[in-house]
């Protein structure tokens, strides 16, 4: 069982290093905490609302005239 552990451990630090980008995120406190508040009053993580923000703009804005 430790050496699937292991293995599992090697695994997921080789798919993040290879396949996800870190994106450091810095907010005022109160800032957070209404993001964390709106989040979880949709039963999201506050990642996951941050990701979902982005993928609605980002198709809002393709939908849109450019500026």
């Amino acid at each position: 069982m430790e050496k699937w552990k292991e293995n599992k451990k090697k695994y997921d630090a080789e798919y993040h290093k290879t396949k996800l980008k870190r994106v450091p995120l810095d907010l005022p406190i109160e800032k957070y905490d209404e993001v964390k508040s709106h989040a979880q009053e949709r039963s999201e993580s506050v990642n996951g609302f941050i990701k979902r923000a982005i993928e609605e703009t980002m198709k809002r804005d393709n939908h849109s005239e450019p500026l």
